[in-house]
């Protein structure tokens, strides 16, 4: 199934996005990880495209999507996220978030609630005070210094290592491509998240939610029960040995558990 990629002109500048599927079909719109692009769902999008209208965008200042001059955060990009909407055509879609991502899409739910019909929310973290305390304690997670020998190239992918499965350098070296292209904003994703008051919005989704819990994944697997808690009308469903990468990682294994997911909406 053929993937098409185009650019939509929004508030920020141009916007990138990938789609497959039938145009007419539901909307599914697919959100990323930070600092990653469209590409995390390269897999996915034909699979979950044979259904739906699938459609993956780069997050406003990621992959090949302008930031607007706008300083980066949750709520700006959950705007991005729904302009992108209009500008398709698409009066309410399914949506879709890992990571970073799957925090968009709470807001998303939250800010326009008549635009999200279903919510999927993978490796998807609690961000309420302890968690802003706690990640400000920590080291960044992908910012490296730069060297004139290159070797901050392997440092970037030595920090993300232990995350991804073994033997499969393609994923890192997918990673590596995404984040060489953000350069110096490479953790701008992640203090968007540890800056974003979820206490205050999560309790405006109301929307159908599944919770996606990769086993593997030592930051998000346990923010699952927790995510749940605050919105009761959840179910989670673990996929077994899924790491940070999940959606490139398992594709068909994500895109079955979102497609069964789907299925189940009215």
């Amino acid at each position: 199934m053929t993937i098409r990629r185009a650019f939509a002109d929004l508030s920020v500048g141009q916007v990138h996005y990938a789609a497959c599927g039938d145009t007419d079909a539901p909307a599914v719109l697919l959100l990323h990880q930070s600092p990653r692009s469209w590409a995390e769902y390269r897999e996915v999008l034909p699979l979950i495209g044979a259904r739906y209208r699938a459609i993956a965008m780069d997050t406003a200042g990621f992959g090949d999507s302008s930031n607007g001059g706008v300083p980066a955060s949750i709520e700006q990009w959950a705007r991005v996220a729904c302009e992108l909407l209009d500008a398709l055509g698409i009066q309410q879609a399914d949506v879709v978030g890992h990571h970073t991502g799957g925090v968009i899409a709470i807001e998303l739910a939250a800010a326009f609630p008549n635009r999200v019909r279903g919510l999927v929310l993978s490796s998807t973290p609690y961000t309420d005070e302890p968690f802003r305390i706690a990640r400000a304690k920590r080291p960044p997670i992908d910012e490296v210094a730069l060297s004139e020998d290159g070797s901050h190239l392997a440092a970037l992918w030595q920090k993300r290592q232990g995350f991804y499965p073994a033997r499969r350098p393609d994923l890192l070296e997918a990673f590596m491509l995404d984040a060489l292209k953000v350069g110096h904003r490479v953790e701008e994703g992640h203090r968007a998240v540890a800056s974003y008051r979820m206490e205050d919005r999560i309790g405006r989704v109301t929307q159908p939610t599944l919770i996606i819990r990769a086993t593997d994944d030592p930051f998000a697997a346990p923010h699952a029960a927790e995510l749940q808690h605050h919105l009761p009308h959840a179910r989670i469903v673990d996929i077994e040995g899924g790491m940070v990468p999940l959606p490139d990682q398992m594709p068909e294994a994500f895109a079955q558990t979102v497609l069964e997911f789907l299925s189940t909406l009215p």
